[in-house]
């Protein structure tokens, strides 16, 4: 399935406010226009959805991600720790992952994460294994979890409020 294909992202995202749905699907059109030969892989876990873009089909090889919260949009870099921040926006102090807030457009540093995302993408490439068959501009579902806590206290398929 090619970046055109959003149905199952856009179920995901259902139980998630306008607002939070449009950021996220923004910032998806934002690195797809910049990194279209990467795979977007999508994740419905329990409490979030997330997304991110690797050069292979494997969650290792990551290099950026959207994580879907309740309130915002967390854009992330799965080996920020490596990325140059000259600026210090991102946040986490954890041992690899960094990522700012987004909640809306407008607050979105464009040109700056341009940087960081070709940075965060020339390591993803470092540190790459050969693969056998190369995959290339696909969105692949990697898992759904059965059971998810989403807001607005919505039930466990995502379509009725409890």
């Amino acid at each position: 399935m090619p970046k055109e294909e959003v149905q199952n992202l856009i179920k995901f995202m259902l139980p998630y406010p306008d607002e939070v749905k449009a950021a996220a699907l923004w910032l998806r059109e934002f690195v797809w226009d910049l990194y279209p030969q990467t795979n977007e892989l999508i994740y419905d876990n329990y409490n979030a959805v997330a997304f991110g873009w690797s050069p292979t089909d494997k969650a290792g090889d990551v290099f950026c991600s959207i994580a879907v919260c309740s309130d915002h949009v967390n854009f992330g870099f799965n080996w920020g720790v490596n990325v140059p921040d000259p600026d210090k926006i991102l946040l986490g102090n954890g041992s690899q992952y960094r990522y700012i807030r987004v909640r809306e457009k407008e607050d979105f540093p464009e040109e700056y994460i341009k940087q960081l995302l070709a940075d965060a993408y020339q390591n993803s490439i470092g540190r790459m294994k050969p693969v056998k068959k190369a995959i290339n501009g696909e969105t692949i579902v990697k898992s759904i979890s059965p059971v998810k806590k989403r807001p607005n206290n919505f039930s466990v398929d995502n379509r009725k409020k409890i």
